[in-house]
């Protein structure tokens, strides 16, 4: 972990939640000689989240004799990763918020608050691992977070530092456990995949528009074949929630049709997909056209793959099928557990 000689002591600046990763990061940070300060980063609205979960990144700050700053950035939250949400939902596609928050916000704004304060490195308590010239998948295969990195900034990589990249959590939650003052964060529960979503992502749209507008659902040839009670309910792949005449196998959704308030659904083989297309790419390597292995969500498998791009865009042709590929979502390509990049699927 440690990126300085024996006879130098660097500064960085820490991302703290209050919970149990970043303390146990903090802390690590620490032993190994590193100038710490931590930064808690205000994001969203939640009523009460903020102030509880700030006095218990204060309580840590104190216990290591550090200091905690306070960033309020929900501002810049709501325009870069809240509205995005909301914006391609209304689109009919399926966002990434973690991947875009981790891109502009984390690996962004708390760049920025690093610089003002003389910190040349940033930290977190991610699930991964990095050299200071690439990014890699974390030891805990449970709880590796390489995917949502494939977005941010070439320029910043030489300056993360993750703590808990050769952890594993519960080795995590036993370390924090025999901390006197941190006994109980080692009980806490896990957070939220998407800090702002307490239940589901419908009771987050519905405060911004209509979610229950019933539509058409259409077959692949565009013939109605049932109904549902509004597009914004489901995501591809998804296959409870609408109503079809007469079916007696399983059916999936195949497309969104926002423009239509219509859904196209089909069987699991018409989900199979061999090639698609990406946009804002963002690539570690310099390669134009390369093979590698792609995950296309987050908790699924890699797959072999060939990449081409051409200007702003890029084809990916899969060497084994994928289901489900869902529009909006992030493909991160790997060499290994190496992380060389991403694109969004379009």
């Amino acid at each position: 972990m440690q990126r300085y000689g024996m006879t130098e002591r660097k500064k960085v600046l820490i991302g703290m939640s209050g919970g149990v990763d970043s303390t146990v990061s903090a802390i690590l940070l620490q032993k190994e000689g590193y100038e710490v300060e931590g930064v808690y980063m205000k994001l969203h609205q939640k009523e009460g989240y903020h102030e509880e979960n700030f006095a218990k990144a204060q309580r840590v700050g104190a216990y290591l004799g550090i200091k905690v700053h306070f960033l309020d950035l929900s501002n810049e939250f709501k325009e870069e990763v809240y509205d995005y949400f909301v914006d391609s939902y209304k689109a009919g596609l399926t966002p990434n918020p973690c991947v875009m928050c981790n891109r502009t916000i984390k690996f962004g704004k708390m760049v920025e608050f690093a610089d003002s304060i003389g910190a040349e490195y940033i930290a977190t308590g991610h699930y991964i691992n990095s050299d200071g010239e690439f990014i890699y998948m974390g030891k805990d295969p449970n709880k590796d977070q390489s995917y949502f990195l494939c977005e941010v900034k070439k320029e910043v990589i030489p300056r993360l530092i993750f703590p808990l990249g050769n952890w594993v959590k519960d080795d995590v939650k036993a370390y924090a456990a025999d901390i006197e003052p941190l006994k109980d964060f080692a009980t806490q529960k896990e957070s939220s995949e998407i800090c702002f979503v307490e239940n589901t992502y419908d009771e987050v749209l519905a405060r911004h528009m209509d979610i229950d507008m019933p539509g058409e659902t259409v077959d692949a040839e565009g013939n109605v074949v049932g109904t549902h009670k509004g597009y914004m309910h489901y995501t591809i792949g998804k296959r409870r929630g609408f109503f079809v005449d007469g079916a007696h196998d399983p059916h999936f959704v195949l497309e969104i049709k926002p423009e239509k308030n219509q859904i196209v659904v089909g069987t699991k083989e018409q989900l199979e997909v061999h090639e698609f297309e990406i946009k804002k790419i963002n690539l570690f390597v310099e390669r134009d056209e390369f093979d590698c292995l792609v995950k296309v969500r987050y908790r699924t498998q890699a797959v072999p793959c060939h990449v081409k791009i051409e200007g702003d865009k890029g084809t990916v042709t899969l060497k084994e099928p994928v289901f489900g590929l869902a529009h909006g979502q992030v493909a991160a390509f790997y060499e290994g557990n190496k992380l060389i990049g991403g694109g969004v699927i379009c």
